[in-house]
Parts: structure tokens; C-alpha cells; sequence
């Protein structure tokens, strides 16, 4: 693809780059990420991934309120862990950017959150006698029984349940603890990675699990991995979210007419 296609699809890199004070690359890979996960069906107008800043480990970048699909490089924001925008002038912002700093603040070695509602997942939120768990080995990060965060538990009945600043992000963040997944009830799941194609590659085999995990109920008495086996698989594909990236990124493009 030539710069100048590349460039009309996903915007001016290389400016991006210079304000945000990060490679182009960087750029191009959060940019791809949020075509990715809109492409794959992970998010739709809705839903949003950041980056922590590679060069200041107490920032992160992450586009202005935006359908992911329609993200381009200029809409990409730098923020504090407080979720406050550097940018003082900075458009208008996501309502739940606290999930990803809170999460930045908690976990040193995450470098990537993904926040999503992808449809299968969200009926894994809500019900109270099945859980989600690993089925296959592509998602074997997803573990036995990932957390599931309960809102009204510290913020009591009556809120919208999304999480509206810094206390509610920490609160997740809690919840999350040391794991690579958590859902949340009723509102969907976020997923985090020591890479942004890591993250990506956990919230779009987060979705395949939750719809393969649902067609071995209709089944029935389906078997599910170990604990030993989730972590050996999870352990394996760390390795090979190269090879999906390469491929989700080439699909974006052409759905995006690049």
C-alpha cells in the first residue's frame, strides 16, 4: 500500500508522531488497533483501547470520543493517569477513560487496555450460574473463572454503571487484580497486554471464546480447560499474536478502502 493511501485511510503519522513525541509506529499500531477491533466486531460505535506512552510510563494515548472505526491518527490524545488530557484544549473525551489509567496505575507491566462491549460476551456478565472460562487453546488467558465486576458493590444501586471517574476506574482495577480479563456486569469486559497487539489479540478471542463456549452449552456437558492447560496454552499463543495482527490489519485496510 503506498504512503499516500495509507495516509488518506489512516491520517498524517508522521504528525501525530512529532506531537505525541513517539515513533510513527506507535501511532499506526493504535490507530490499526481500534480499525481492528471494529473490523473483528469487537466494538462498534462504542467501546475504545489506549496505549501507555512508551517514552513516559505515567501517560497513555488514546483517541477523542470516536467510533473506533473512524479513527484517525490526529484524533489520538495524550493523557495523565488521572485520565486528564494533556492537551488542554483537547476535544471532547471518553466518559470512561479512568478504566485505563486506573488499570496503568495498577499494573506497571500493562502497556495496552481494551475496553469493549462485544455482544456474546456481555450474557457471560450477567449470568449467575455460568461463568466464562477457556474452551480452546486460543484463549487460554482467559483462565477457569475470570473476575466479574460488580459496580454496586462499592458505588451502590442506581449508578449508569459505567465508570465515570478516577474512584470507579480503581475499583475495577481491584477486581481485575492479576488477571488479563474482567467483566463486567451488564456492561461488557476489558482485557489488557503487555503490547497493544497482545490486548487486541484478548478482546477478539475473548468474543470467539464467549460464542463457542455458548454453542458447546447448547451441546451440552461441555469440557472445559484445566487450569494447568490455560495457562500453557495462554502461554504459547503470547508468542504468535504477530501472525493475527498481520492478517486483521490487511482486512481493516481494505474494509476501510485502503
Amino acid at each position: 500500500m503506498s504512503e499516500t493511501t495509507l495516509s488518506a485511510v489512516l491520517g498524517d503519522i508522521a504528525g501525530a508522531a512529532r506531537r505525541l513525541d513517539v515513533e510513527p509506529q506507535v501511532v499506526e499500531d493504535l490507530v490499526i488497533a481500534n480499525r481492528i477491533l471494529y473490523n473483528q466486531g469487537v466494538v462498534d460505535a462504542f467501546g475504545h483501547v489506549s496505549l501507555r506512552h512508551p517514552a513516559r510510563p505515567n501517560r497513555f494515548l488514546q483517541s477523542r470520543n470516536l467510533a473506533p472505526g473512524l479513527v484517525q491518527a490526529e484524533d489520538l490524545l495524550e493523557f495523565d493517569l488521572d485520565g486528564l488530557a494533556v492537551d488542554k484544549d483537547a476535544p471532547r473525551q471518553f466518559l470512561e477513560r479512568f478504566i485505563h489509567g486506573e488499570i496503568f496505575k495498577a499494573r506497571p507491566e500493562v502497556m495496552a487496555v481494551v475496553h469493549s462491549h462485544s455482544p456474546t460476551v456481555v450474557p457471560f456478565s450477567i449470568s449467575q450460574k455460568t461463568p466464562l472460562r477457556a474452551v480452546c487453546h486460543m484463549c487460554g488467558f482467559i483462565g477457569t473463572k475470570p473476575p466479574v465486576f460488580e459496580i454496586s458493590d462499592e458505588f451502590g444501586d442506581g449508578t449508569d454503571i459505567l465508570i465515570r471517574s478516577c474512584e470507579m476506574g480503581a475499583s475495577l482495577a481491584r477486581s481485575l487484580g492479576k488477571s488479563d480479563i474482567v467483566l463486567m456486569r451488564g456492561h461488557g469486559s476489558t482485557v489488557v497486554g503487555k503490547g497493544i497487539r497482545e490486548a487486541v489479540y484478548r478482546a477478539v478471542y475473548t468474543e470467539v471464546n464467549a460464542s463457542t463456549q455458548l454453542q458447546a452449552i447448547q451441546l451440552g456437558d461441555p469440557r472445559y480447560l484445566t487450569e494447568a492447560e490455560a495457562a500453557k496454552t495462554a502461554k504459547t499463543m503470547d508468542s504468535e499474536v504477530q501472525r493475527p495482527w498481520g492478517l486483521w490489519r490487511t482486512l481493516a485496510l481494505e474494509a476501510a478502502g485502503g
